[in-house]
């Protein structure tokens, strides 16, 4: 992408794909300001995404077959996402550091696309904080489905602390999973409106959303 080659790795954890990029610009001097660039960096920084953004596309999608073979599906998430599919009034989309098309593919490998709305979702392409993508998505779902911004209940399941601090940030309750980095213990401390071992339990999945969005209903 910039004809210089990559010395110093970025950091990778936590980090949405615009922000892995740009950190890696930054630590590889190789921001395009140099021979290689194509413009000065306050102009040429969001084409030099694009293109990348396009190069990652490409070099995962062809790869895609290694997905079902290589990759894994979380015990419970796929009854998880079937079951809040049926609920009537829910919309499933994505908020992630991977950018759009590599997050279908990820969903499609394991036959979860079907469930979620793309267009209405947050990506790693997008140089903004998870916080702010959230509040862009409840906009999105509230002009597409027809229903003021004020009235769209948002809860946000993720398994990190900076998903707890995203979900605050952008207005919506969250339910954190204790699958990944973060412990049960440090998902509390940072604001999770409810904390869940894993997503073995469907009906605790359910009732955790529940008791956010309707928290009489506890």
């Amino acid at each position: 992408m910039t004809g210089r080659p990559l010395v110093q790795l970025p950091r990778l954890a936590g980090q949405s794909e615009s922000e892995i990029f740009f950190e890696a610009l930054a630590r590889n001097d190789a921001a395009p300001t140099g021979p290689a660039a194509i413009a000065p960096i306050d102009d040429g920084s969001e084409e030099l995404l694009a293109r990348f953004v396009g190069e990652l596309a490409a070099a995962f999608g062809s790869r895609g077959e290694l997905l079902a073979q290589r990759g894994r599906i979380l015990p419970g998430a796929r009854d998880a996402v079937r079951a809040l599919a049926a609920l009537p009034g829910v919309v499933q989309s994505v908020l992630t550091g991977t950018i759009r098309p590599n997050a279908v593919e990820k969903l499609r490998a394991f036959g979860l696309d079907g469930y979620f709305d793309f267009e209405i979702g947050g990506y790693g392409s997008e140089v903004y904080p998870k916080g702010a993508q959230l509040m862009r998505s409840k906009s999105r779902a509230a002009e597409k489905y027809g229903a003021p911004s004020g009235e769209v209940s948002t809860v946000y399941i993720g398994d990190s602390t900076r998903d707890v601090a995203a979900a605050l940030v952008g207005g919506a309750r969250s339910v954190a999973v204790a699958t990944g980095r973060s412990t049960e213990g440090e998902l509390r401390a940072a604001g999770a409106g409810m904390v869940l071992p894993d997503l073995t339990d469907t009906s605790a999945v359910l009732g955790a959303i529940r008791l956010l969005v309707m928290p009489s209903a506890g």
